[in-house]
């Protein structure tokens, strides 16, 4: 996949890398976070922007660059399905089993940061203890229902990167909750950080919030699902799947290819308490 750094040999790989970058640049500036301001503080003083200017052109900033993909998706919190919200993934592919992603709640330059994902392989994924497994949610419904998106990549882009994707879990914790739809966002990261859990039936996530997105984005994730349809053929049944089932009263059936392997170690619902 031209999304994988390692994988860039060649010439014709670095030609598909240059055209997929390319496009990535689009499809952005587009959602602002709630109230348009990031917290409640003063405006940055002249003195700060100078010095972020000169730390801008004389600092490092290795690890940054390495952001390659953006991607848009949906997530409810395992411990509250109603807190429900739409996730800017900006995605740093670190082999082709692993990839990290910083999580805002917008796209443009006042956008919240809102939390981290990791993305591992099925392979990766074996490896785990029961007892890990409850914190990653499979990403099969994800991809095949085209809630998913590369925002700005042509379908011939997109179609591909995502593929590569079936059959992944992801490891997600939001630290502000912002970005809910209909809902008010926190002032500040306020209280424990919740994980993360994937929508894996049809009506689980908030159509209203869904269609906002593809109005605003100029998506279309019915035509989205419709053009992935023989991504199926490649999905596997994943833990998870089942994890949060009942607790969407709207929730109906699942496209094909989205299905449980029965492994209940991930019902659980981890959530983190403070100790006295």
């Amino acid at each position: 996949m031209p999304l994988h750094r390692v994988a860039l040999r060649g010439r014709r790989c670095a030609a598909s890398f240059a055209v997929v970058s390319l496009a990535a640049a689009c499809g952005g500036n587009n959602t602002p976070p709630e109230g348009d301001k990031t917290a409640p503080g003063e405006n940055r003083s002249v003195k700060t922007a100078v010095l972020e200017n000169g730390a801008a052109l004389m600092q490092d900033k290795t690890p940054i660059k390495q952001i390659a993909l953006y991607l848009d998706g949906f997530h409810a919190a395992k411990d509250d399905p109603t807190m429900q919200m739409e996730a800017h993934h900006y995605c740093n592919q670190v082999d082709q089993d692993c990839a990290q992603c910083v999580l805002y709640d917008g796209n443009t330059e006042a956008a919240r940061l809102m939390g981290v994902e990791y993305i591992i392989s099925a392979k990766l994924y074996a490896t785990l203890p029961p007892g890990e497994r409850q914190y990653w949610h499979p990403h099969n419904y994800e991809i095949l229902s085209g809630e998913l998106r590369a925002p700005g990549l042509p379908d011939a882009a997109e179609n591909p990167a995502l593929k590569g994707k079936i059959n992944s879990y992801g490891k997600t914790w939001h630290t502000w909750m912002t970005g809910m739809h209909g809902r008010t966002a926190d002032a500040l990261p306020l209280g424990p950080p919740h994980l993360q859990w994937s929508f894996n039936r049809d009506g689980e996530a908030n159509p209203e919030m869904v269609a906002a997105r593809d109005q605003r984005m100029k998506l279309n994730t019915a035509d989205a699902r419709k053009d992935r349809t023989s991504m199926a053929a490649d999905a596997q049944p994943q833990g998870g799947v089942d994890a949060m089932k009942g607790k969407f009263p709207h929730a109906t059936t699942a496209p094909a290819g989205v299905s449980d392997n029965g492994d209940k170690s991930t019902y659980g619902v981890p959530v983190v308490v403070a100790k006295p």
